[in-house]
Order: structure tokens, then C-alpha cells, then sequence
């Protein structure tokens, strides 16, 4: 199997069938794969096995987060190149598998790639402004964003793959890390192009993303737990609470609520994540620190 196709669905059920209609005409079945997992869905995501019964189906009742159901899936697969897609997102060129394969063939150090995200929702593809197709030269960073990436399976094996102690938000930074301490890059390319179908104008009216910043908050201090090395970890999650409580939770009652509901979080489960500590050598953190986020 050349390559699987994994999508973690919640609850968006139209905006799912939409992006397997799309990769359907895409992929060759002989040669590809579609894994999806329904994470708690309530809104009869499930009725979309019927119309695609080529697809590797998985579901939980109750939902268990986009990490830990990543990790569960991507065990799974068979493919030699695992592609990660948010549910409402696609990629813009046909051959991205094609695309993908050869970036590999030419960069044997890559283990992952970070496909450029386009947002908006657009009448269809031919739509979207050519100013925000403009192809840029691949670049070296030290992570990827969930709504579109390429992963080498072998590459992943390695790892302790997507962590099962974040739920969402935070958990492809810390497989980035992982990656980048076996010795390989991540490139980030616009080779391959994913339109995000986000939609910005309601985006833009939400003033306070409260869940969002609680749950990285939260999430973030793990990331320091669990790969960080003593003391540093400790230095690290203090200014991250320091400089979260000053930024936002004084500013915003809301901010403030989320801010102490991760801190107890934290403590709460300290022993539970504790115990997945597996810090980086020093020259990873210096790496992984000198290398430029993804410019999405």
C-alpha cells in the first residue's frame, strides 16, 4: 500500500462527505487507502458508510479527543505515507500523492511534510485568489499543523506517535519533536496546497476562542512535562503561566476561568502524565528552537 489517507471526524458531517467525495476521485483504491474514525459523533456521521463503503470505518461512542484518536487510527494504517486531513479540508492538486512521493525521493532526512493551508470557503477551487496560491521555496521548520501533513510510516514507528495524554490542540508539536530527535526534517512545502475550509468572516466574530486557549494552555504544559529536562521544565512552565495570566486572564473574566481551570487540570494529572516523561536530547531542543514555524 502506497499511502493512507487518516481523518478524525466530530460532528461535521456534511463537511466530511464533502472531503471524501473529493479524495475519492483522487485515489487509485489498489494502490491507497482511506481510514476515518467518528470521534463521539452525534450527528449521524455514521450514515456516511453507506456511501462509502471502500473506507476503513472507526468510531468511539463517547469522544475521546483528536490525539488520542489519532493515535488509535494510525496504528492502523498501511500505507508507506500516512496523509493527515482535517474533515473539512482537501488538497488543490490531484497527483498530491504523486507530489509527496517524489518530495520524499529527493529529501531521504525528511519524515514529515507540512502542506501549505489555504482558509476560506470558496464556490470551488477554480475560486480561490491567486495571490494565496503563490508558490513559495520549501523551507526547513520544527512543525506542521493537523489540517494538512504527510508523514513517512516507518518514520512514525519510531516515535511514540500522536501522544494519547493530550486530547486536542498541542498534539502534532510534540510528534514534531519526536521527529526532529530521530534525526529527521520537517519541510514545509507549497507543492501540495490544502484549502482549510474555515470560515474566517464567522471566525472573525468570535471574539474570545475560550476552549482554545485553556486547552493549549494546559497541553502546552505537558509538552514542557513530558520532553523538557530538569530543571528547565520547571523555568518553562512558570513563564508560560506567568505570561498567560498577564496577557489574558487578568484582561478577561472568561481568560480567568480558563486559566485556572488548566492550571488544576495540570495538577490533577500530574502523576498520570508524569510517567510518559521522555525528554529530548539537548541538541533537539536547540534544533527543534532555531527552527522557524510553518509561515501559513
Amino acid at each position: 500500500m502506497e499511502a493512507s489517507i487518516l481523518i478524525v471526524s466530530k460532528n461535521r458531517k456534511e463537511e466530511l462527505f464533502k472531503t471524501l467525495r473529493i479524495l475519492e476521485n483522487y485515489i487509485d483504491n489498489n494502490k491507497h487507502e482511506i481510514r476515518v474514525f467518528l470521534d463521539g459523533c452525534t450527528d449521524n456521521s455514521k450514515l456516511l458508510q453507506k456511501d462509502f463503503e471502500f473506507i476503513h470505518w472507526f468510531s468511539s461512542k463517547e469522544s475521546i479527543g483528536a490525539s488520542k484518536a489519532r493515535n488509535i487510527l494510525y496504528k492502523t494504517a498501511r500505507g508507506k505515507l500516512l496523509f493527515g486531513f482535517d474533515d473539512d479540508a482537501h488538497p488543490l492538486q490531484a497527483d498530491f500523492i504523486q507530489i509527496s512521493e517524489e518530495l520524499f525521493r529527493n529529501n531521504p532526512t525528511t519524515g514529515i511534510l507540512a502542506l501549505k493551508e489555504i482558509k476560506g470557503v470558496f464556490e470551488g477551487d477554480e475560486h480561490i485568489p491567486q495571490k494565496q496560491l503563490i508558490s513559495r521555496p520549501d523551507l526547513l521548520v520544527n512543525d506542521f499543523i493537523g489540517c494538512g501533513f504527510v508523514v513517512r510510516k516507518n518514520v512514525y514507528e519510531e516515535t511514540e506517535g500522536f501522544p494519547a495524554w493530550i486530547d486536542i490542540y498541542g498534539e502534532e508539536v510534540c510528534l514534531a519533536l519526536e521527529v526532529i530527535n530521530k534525526g529527521y526534517n520537517i519541510i514545509f512545502t507549497h507543492k501540495v496546497q490544502v484549502n482549510h475550509r474555515v470560515d474566517l468572516e464567522k471566525r472573525k466574530l468570535i471574539r474570545a476562542n475560550y476552549f482554545r486557549f485553556g486547552k493549549q494552555l494546559k497541553n502546552t504544559a505537558y509538552f514542557y512535562m513530558v520532553y523538557y529536562p530538569f530543571p528547565l521544565l520547571l523555568k518553562k512552565i512558570a513563564r508560560l503561566y506567568f505570561l498567560n495570566f498577564k496577557k489574558y486572564a487578568l484582561k478577561d473574566k472568561r481568560y480567568f476561568k480558563e486559566f485556572w481551570k488548566a492550571f488544576f487540570i495540570n495538577i490533577f494529572n500530574f502523576g498520570k502524565v508524569w510517567v510518559e516523561r521522555k525528554p529530548v536530547k539537548g541538541e533537539t531542543l536547540a534544533t527543534f528552537n532555531k527552527l522557524s514555524k510553518p509561515q501559513y
